[in-house]
């Protein structure tokens, strides 16, 4: 995605690809620019100050992930963190359909299902996670719930913050699997705490990268103890070819791997294994799932 720079920025950052942080992290900056430096200093001393903050930033935004999420995570709009109400009205206006669920590309949903379906076939069955109740994460309308889960579990729960997905999952999309469906629960997920001692499996399907650090780690925190003997948490999103990379449009970080691992391992989970997702178009970015454990 483009997002157009004032002549100035574009000038002294030809390789900015960190824009979205910029973009909420300019008004600060704006406001020290007005009431001092274009006062206070020749434009040449100003010029080059600016250049060598924000050379200084780019360096911070591309070897520190936290520097670049601060400033979208801090401030609030109407009491809650911006990061969050811009998903929340994002996802308002997203219709409660497949169509809606994948964006533009709709036609990779069947793939997707599919890689699903053969990397969960791994960690369930005898000796393995029980096939008793999931819980499907970011559930939206239930695409995955009715992909993946519900051939595989006998009972599940849907977790999504749009009242109006859960809404259609149980009415319409569901059909008679629907009586399958024992709890919808209308959370975002920073605030959800599951059911301690519940689930042979939790599926979270492009819905970390709507959670900031911290959250996620505590999110997962409180998924180990949801979880039944031999219970898995599969995570499966997008992750980031190097760094993290902010969408300011839907409010979600792309985390390279190491850094999903990362937060992993500080949640007190194993790794089981990893996989890409195969078969997506190289415009897409890389889809990985990664399946754990309690440690």
């Amino acid at each position: 995605m483009e997002v157009p720079l004032e002549e100035d920025e574009a000038s002294s950052s030809p390789n900015f690809e960190y824009r979205g942080a910029h973009l909420a992290f300019r008004d600060r900056w704006k406001g020290t620019d007005d009431a001092m430096c274009r006062h206070s200093m020749s434009f040449h001393l100003h010029h080059t100050l600016r250049s060598e903050f924000f050379a200084s930033y780019l360096y911070l935004l591309e070897k520190v992930p936290l520097v670049k999420l601060y400033p979208v995570t801090c401030e609030y709009i109407k009491g809650e963190k911006q990061f969050y109400y811009r998903a929340q009205q994002f996802y308002q206006d997203v219709p409660a359909s497949v169509e809606g669920m994948m964006g533009d590309f709709v036609e990779i949903s069947n793939i997707d299902l599919e890689g699903s379906r053969q990397f969960l076939k791994r960690f369930v069955g005898s000796g393995k996670a029980g096939t008793h109740r999931a819980l499907d994460c970011g559930s939206g309308i239930g695409r995955v719930t009715k992909g993946v889960l519900l051939p595989v579990f006998e009972k599940l729960e849907m977790v999504d913050m749009m009242e109006h997905f859960l809404l259609h999952a149980h009415e319409t999309y569901l059909g008679a699997d629907a009586d399958r469906i024992e709890t919808y629960y209308c959370y975002n997920l920073q605030e959800f705490t599951p059911p301690k001692d519940k689930y042979d499996l939790i599926w979270m399907q492009w819905v970390a990268c709507h959670l900031t650090d911290k959250d996620l780690m505590n999110f997962l925190i409180s998924c180990k103890r949801s979880l039944r003997p031999n219970g898995i948490i599969i995570i499966k999103d997008n992750m980031a070819r190097q760094g993290c990379k902010l969408d300011p449009i839907d409010s979600s970080i792309s985390r390279h791997l190491d850094i999903m691992k990362g937060i992993i391992a500080m949640a007190g989970l194993e790794v089981l294994a990893v996989q890409r997702q195969d078969g997506f178009p190289e415009i897409v970015m890389p889809v990985w799932m990664i399946a754990m454990k309690l440690k």
